[in-house]
């Protein structure tokens, strides 16, 4: 059951690794490798650990959906815009899964102010805003997923 627990907190912190750019749930699935490798006998967690980067997962998570829609607004963006980063970030991923991402976002969002009748010097800004704010949420994924994995790499070995 161990090698068990091994090999799946192995799997899920790399996955959540991935996740933490591709549209996976990045973090809560490296904080799933995490657990996976407290509960196997080849890793251990102080409570506080286990608890401060639950609490850290969780935020991230719950900014992850919040960041773009703020990057969107605070840029001059709607509802319009949104909503097109979101499609755009999903077809963007199936055409070209590493750059079409990012680029899908842009579009997708430029695309969607277009549609909401929005001049295209104003949709281009909002686009802006929609990339960093997804940028920005790649980033914390990132990190945070990087640090747990830091922390299972020093406690396996």
């Amino acid at each position: 059951m161990d090698i068990l627990l091994l090999i799946l907190g192995i799997v899920a912190l790399v996955a959540g690794l991935a996740g933490a750019v591709l549209p996976l749930p990045g973090p809560p699935l490296s904080f799933v490798g995490l657990l996976c490798l407290h509960f196997s006998k080849y890793a251990q967690f102080t409570s506080a650990t286990l608890y401060t980067l639950g609490f850290i997962t969780v935020v991230i998570t719950v900014l992850d959906y919040y960041v773009p829609i703020w990057g969107i607004k605070k840029f001059g963006g709607t509802n319009y815009g949104t909503w097109g980063s979101t499609l755009g970030l999903l077809v963007g991923f199936l055409i070209i899964p590493a750059l079409g991402i990012f680029l899908g976002a842009f579009l997708g969002a430029f695309v969607g102010e277009i549609i909401g009748k929005m001049p295209a010097d104003k949709a281009l800004k909002a686009a802006f805003g929609s990339f960093l704010g997804f940028l920005g949420g790649i980033v914390m994924k990132v990190i945070l997923c990087v640090v747990m994995i830091g922390y299972a790499a020093v406690a396996l070995f």
